[in-house]
């Protein structure tokens, strides 16, 4: 009688959070149509400017509708399978359920409203700090005054919005190996569709949205694919998510290896060739940029691999195949903020570091704090980030083989690698303290609506079960 009047009760607090949730949009909705139109104007006189200048080139748009199949292709099966398999036998489909929804669940609320908030430029001043500086106005809701003609510079801005659709997806899903095995799914889907538009889209529009931008244009920190944006934004999200949630039941006292290293090194090699997407992709032309970039990016992912590999050789005698996919990930993650500066050098040196400071951030620290971050993503993604973003203000210098950074000319010229680093360190704090500060509100808001974390019983059963009535194998 005690569980069905729980289960009532949960029944009943989700759909509290959905009629809330359905309230909220629709004053988004209302807000933005006394907005819209002036924001509308704006737009259109900005597009008619920039298509005045720029005219479609088609191999910028071949390159471009290439680079966002492989950045999708990471999410869905990448991470998919790379997660999957990490998880206990019992947990697999769960995992799988939770990208290919974020999938769908993303792609939605980027239409509607993300993109707006992301990249709207409504409100901007080139040197200025605004409201908007921190987050895009509502002149693209529902993707309007974008068109079959409408230019992103050579490329269709419709192939922009998928592009960047697509590292909105991924984002949360990073996010989802930190509370692996023990999340609620219903928990999972509000916390990463209110994360997606209070979080994420404000943060990429701090980077990316040009003059007026917080990151990129009055600090002056580089962030060419995602450092801050997508991989420090997610860890520190990560593991608050990790702490709140608490550990699952066993941890550190019970065994919990992963079912299938083979769908885990399927799914990281998966990744591996998506990131070329990811990363020359971030160029949005197919030019030089984007070359070193695809360069720069295997280097560091080779090196932090075999660094890792090497580590692990030492201190345990052996070498795993878990902990050359996971330092490969590190160096991957840790290469994204400079692949658009930096040269061959730098990205041997990002990628030694990052897999050597991977590798302690995912065993030591982690053993040490005593957090349940199931499936390493601070380890490896939070910290690997704060490498790579931290890294990227030494050898983007002209003399360690980067590219330097432009002037108000419009010309590249050296960098004063102190200031940038300390240009690189203040964008980091923000992302963490911005992140975080959200995340924990979030994420108590969704524990006191439908409860973070299933029932014991639940757990035990494991998720696949419990939350979705299947089996990931009938044997």
């Amino acid at each position: 009688m005690q569980q069905r009047c729980a289960s009532h009760w949960t029944r009943k607090r989700f759909s509290y959070a959905l009629i809330g949730t359905l309230i909220l949009f629709l004053l988004i909705s209302g807000v933005s149509s006394l907005i819209l139109t002036q924001d509308v104007f704006a737009d259109q006189h900005e597009t008619t400017e920039v298509e005045a200048e720029s005219s479609l080139n088609s191999g910028d748009t071949a390159w471009m509708l290439t680079s966002t199949a492989l950045v999708l292709f990471m999410t869905i099966p990448g991470l998919a399978l790379f997660y999957g398999g990490l998880v206990r036998v019992q947990n697999v489909l769960s995992v799988l359920m939770q990208c290919f929804a974020l999938t769908g669940i993303i792609t939605i609320l980027w239409i509607i409203i993300g993109y707006s908030l992301a990249f709207n430029t409504a409100g901007m001043v080139k040197g200025t700090i605004t409201f908007n500086s921190f987050v895009g106005g509502l002149g693209t809701f529902f993707l309007t005054g974008i068109g079959v003609d409408t230019l992103r510079g050579t490329i269709p801005e419709t192939v922009f919005v998928v592009f960047q659709m697509t590292f909105a997806i991924i984002t949360p899903a990073l996010i989802a190996g930190a509370f692996a095995e023990r999340m609620k799914f219903s928990a999972m889907l509000i916390f990463s569709a209110i994360w997606s538009l209070i979080v994420y889209a404000p943060l990429c529009h701090m980077a990316w949205s040009g003059d007026g931008s917080l990151f990129g244009d009055i600090i002056g920190a580089l962030d060419f694919a995602g450092g801050n944006v997508v991989h420090i934004n997610a860890g520190i999200a990560a593991l608050v998510a990790a702490i709140l949630v608490g550990k699952r039941i066993g941890y550190q006292t019970t065994a919990m290896p992963p079912h299938s290293l083979t769908l885990t090194v399927v799914g990281a090699s998966m990744l591996w060739v998506g990131w070329f997407g990811f990363n020359a992709g971030s160029a949005l032309a197919a030019n030089g940029t984007a070359g070193m970039a695809m360069l720069v990016t295997q280097i560091s992912t080779a090196t932090a691999a075999v660094t890792w590999m090497f580590i692990e050789w030492g201190k345990h005698g052996k070498p795993s195949v878990l902990g050359i996919v996971t330092g490969a990930v590190g160096g991957l993650v840790a290469i994204t903020p400079a692949s658009g500066t930096v040269g061959p050098i730098g990205a041997l040196v990002i990628g030694f570091v990052s897999g050597a400071v991977c590798f302690w951030g995912a065993t030591s620290l982690k053993a040490k704090l005593g957090y349940d971050d199931s499936l390493d993503a601070f380890g490896v993604h939070g910290i690997g980030g704060i490498v790579g973003a931290l890294l990227t203000g030494v050898f983007t210098a002209i003399a360690l083989g980067g590219t330097g950074v432009e002037n108000s000319a419009g010309d590249l010229v050296e960098i004063n690698i102190g200031l940038q680093v300390w240009k690189q360190f203040l964008s980091i704090i923000i992302t963490l303290v911005w992140s975080g500060v959200l995340s924990f509100i979030i994420l108590k808001i969704v524990d006191a609506t439908v409860g973070l974390r299933v029932e014991e019983d639940d757990e035990r059963q494991g998720l696949d079960l419990s939350q979705h009535n299947e089996r990931g194998y009938n044997l």
